[in-house]
């Protein structure tokens, strides 16, 4: 079945692409803002913001350097306080120091009680976890609450348009890195068989053989968790890998217990070996074809120690 298209509505409130953003969707009682944490003070007026309601608070750690995302849920008090307050206790909150912008889903209708809040946060926690882009800093692991099928039902619905709005909102917390890419709809030949899944083996001197398994997707290449990483490497590849291969997630023989995503293949695959490499030429199918031969549609070859040419790709 093929997906179809969403409206949605960003508006500005700022008037700033860097400032507060008010995000809604065409048939969906659900809001979402985009808050800088330097512009909370300017929401104090807001009345949905003294609502129910779930939020993320978006950072990067200090000490790895990783975008971390801390999931809470607000409930609205009597005495008029609801999210916007929690966000600002937070705020005071040394522990959240990391925070640099939150973003919060409510309901344009205030239809949002204790149950559905309770299991949304279980819900968005055990989903960002599972996509592993971002570390989440939740101690606990937040309780579901009792819901009935019904309402389970409904949260549901909420979840999927909140997904598309994340993403749209620039944080791609619930978006699997291995994702690979999809044939356009009615066309089966736009992917080639096996495209998803482009294998690397190198027999290196001193350290044996490696081999990688990743894929090519939107974001960039991915190397998938499983993959046998060369445990040294060399001068001839760029100061960021060396640094991603320092804090890469490996076992005692080298095998990478993570996915990750790097801006092209070449970048991947000196990732695997720990030397210069060409991508295009090194990742191939399991049937031999290169990565170049698929996306140029033929089997062009190039020497396995040239590196494509800033035109053809993108590093950093």
């Amino acid at each position: 079945m093929s997906t179809r298209g969403k409206s949605i509505n960003l508006f500005l409130m700022d008037g700033d692409a860097g400032g507060r953003i008010k995000c809604t969707l065409a048939n969906w009682t659900g809001v979402a803002y985009k808050i800088p944490r330097t512009e909370l003070d300017k929401c104090k007026e807001r009345d949905d913001l003294k609502q129910s309601g779930v939020y993320f608070l978006f950072g990067t750690s200090d000490a790895t350097g990783k975008s971390v995302v801390y999931i809470g849920q607000a409930g609205a008090r009597k005495n008029g306080e609801g999210i916007l307050n929690r966000l600002q206790e937070h705020k005071r909150n040394p522990e959240k120091d990391y925070q640099t912008e939150a973003i919060v889903f409510t309901t344009s209708n205030n239809s949002f009680g204790l149950t559905e809040i309770s299991y949304l946060e279980n819900r968005f926690c055990n989903l960002a976890i599972q996509a592993n882009r971002y570390e989440v800093k939740n101690g606990n692991d937040p309780t579901p609450g009792n819901i009935t099928e019904e309402k389970e039902s409904e949260m549901e619905e909420f979840i999927d348009y909140a997904k598309v709005i994340m993403g749209t909102l620039g944080h791609k917390l619930f978006e699997p890195i291995s994702k690979p890419i999809a044939p356009a709809e009615n066309d089966t030949a736009s992917v080639p068989e096996n495209y998803s899944e482009l294998h690397l083996e190198r027999v290196i001197k001193n350290v044996g053989k490696v081999e990688a398994v990743g894929a090519q997707t939107s974001e960039g290449f991915v190397v998938f968790k499983g993959s046998h990483i060369a445990l040294a490497d060399d001068d001839t590849i760029p100061a960021v890998i060396k640094e991603r291969r320092k804090k890469a997630l490996l076992d005692e023989q080298g095998v990478l217990r993570e996915d990750m995503l790097f801006t092209s293949p070449s970048y991947a695959a000196m990732f695997v070996i720990g030397k210069s490499a060409n991508g295009l030429t090194s990742w191939k199918t399991t049937d031999g074809k290169t990565l170049k031969s698929l996306e140029i549609g033929k089997d062009v070859e190039q020497p396995d120690n040239e590196i494509p040419s800033p035109r053809i790709t993108v590093k950093g």
